[in-house]
């Protein structure tokens, strides 16, 4: 295989030969090319990118790099995927809150990439979780309870798994076609009817500008479309954490909070929106509002947490432990030795809150990685007591950091700026930017 070759097309800009290309994607899924060579073409397409048609097919060669779930009749089959942001724990409320709506989950989704903690990660600090599911047990667990969520395998798209964790510690990242090939590839294989996807924009997200975040919108959607998926995109504000909780087990806690009907108002907000978009995709006829009704119901009458816990016990974790977990998470969760809380200084309102120097001193502490071989440390990470534009009094707790060793002058002095406050009032953020269809 001529690997230079590749490249080379890609460094001129010119169109990469789709039958080398197929050759260096189905390499990559079954080890003969190496993790070198890979890292290579990642980084040229990555600096200088690639065309529409060349993303398309690498897309379709990662698909069909691995198996492909198939489904009969039947409730829809639907997913959603964010391209990952501070805090981002969508994903763990809205498989079970669709599943109670009468729709079938079968969620596939990632490790930590770059600086925030993936939506496996989250899981697996829950004791006896398990992840990882072949296409088979997938297909046994959303007929049995309607949603499953499992790390991505060797059977699914496996080319892009390699890829995927290829891409976390090369900073290779923030590419669209990277990121479009890998986001849509793992989704079609799912056998979708309907997508959402969530695009983060920000300090905090891997598109900081919104141009950025719809210019990958607008790529996502139509490459999607193009393989038959009823698909929108919706651009959403990363200027500050989401909700009230970041880090692995922390994330838990929150996530079942909100399906106990409390919680963080701007996480349940975000679920309603997302889980909303997706019903009425899927029934004609069906407003927003209605749909997003639904939602919120399921939330509030603990049928999202049942299934939630069902699909719990589905994945390994022992009823006893599920029970528990869904009761009184914080008894069930690993907790960290420290915990370290910032007062405010000054009365006033809060400004601002660096969701991205908030992920960095967490990731430093073991919340994510910098190799493919590191181990999470799920108990570490924040909880923010306020957000942007909460009036505050001199003294009053901002944020509390979990964390087990002890902290530096530095990062002493990193957490005590990581919340902005000022005298004048500030408008809350409004985490909805526009909507790609």
């Amino acid at each position: 295989m001529n690997i230079n070759h590749l490249i080379d097309s890609v460094v001129n800009g010119v169109g990469q030969d789709h039958a080398l290309l197929n050759e260096f994607v189905l390499g990559v899924a079954s080890g003969e090319v190496s993790v070198d060579d890979a890292t290579a073409w990642l980084k040229a397409v990555h600096k200088h990118g690639c065309s529409v048609e060349d993303t398309v097919q690498l897309t379709k060669t990662m698909i069909n790099s691995g198996s492909h779930l198939s489904w009969g009749e039947g409730a829809p089959v639907v997913d959603k995927h964010s391209t990952g942001g501070v805090g981002d724990k969508m994903s763990l409320m809205l498989a079970p809150a669709l599943a109670a709506c009468g729709l079938r989950v079968p969620m596939l989704a990632g490790r930590g990439l770059g600086h925030t903690g993936g939506t496996i990660d989250k899981l697996e600090s829950i004791p006896g979780f398990n992840c990882k599911l072949n296409p088979e047990a997938m297909k046994n667990a959303v007929e049995n309870i309607g949603c499953c969520i499992a790390v991505q395998n060797d059977a699914i798209a496996p080319a892009d798994g390699v890829l995927y964790a290829i891409r976390d510690v090369t900073d290779t990242v923030d590419s669209v076609p990277l990121i479009t090939a890998s986001i849509v590839s793992k989704k079609a294989a799912e056998g979708l009817q309907a997508l959402v996807l969530d695009v983060k924009c920000g300090n905090a997200a891997f598109m900081k500008t919104q141009e950025q975040a719809e210019e990958l919108a607008r790529s996502m959607v139509k490459t999607a479309q193009g393989l038959g998926i009823k698909t929108i995109a919706q651009i959403t504000s990363m200027e500050q954490p989401i909700g009230s909780h970041v880090g692995n087990a922390l994330e838990i806690i929150e996530s079942i909070k909100v399906m106990q009907g409390k919680g963080s108002v701007d996480t349940r907000n975000l679920v309603v929106l997302q889980g909303g978009a997706l019903l009425s995709m899927t029934e004609d006829g069906l407003s927003s509002e209605d749909a997003e009704r639904r939602i919120a119901r399921v939330l509030d009458s603990g049928d999202a947490l049942e299934k939630f816990r069902l699909m719990c016990i589905q994945q390994g974790v022992s009823p006893d432990v599920a029970a528990l977990l869904v009761k009184d998470p914080q008894s069930v969760l690993p907790k960290a030795a420290h915990q370290t809380t910032v007062l405010s200084r000054q009365q006033g309102h809060i400004a601002n809150i660096d969701s991205m120097a908030a992920a960095l001193l967490a990731k430093q502490h073991g919340a994510g990685r910098y190799a493919l071989d590191d181990v999470v440390v799920p108990e570490i990470g924040f909880v923010f007591h306020v957000s942007k534009g909460t009036s505050i009094d001199e003294n009053q707790p901002l944020l509390t950091f979990h964390h087990n060793r002890e902290l530096t002058d530095e990062e002493h002095s990193t957490l005590q700026n990581l919340i902005e406050t000022v005298k004048v009032s500030v408008a809350s953020v409004e985490r909805l930017m526009a909507i790609v269809d």
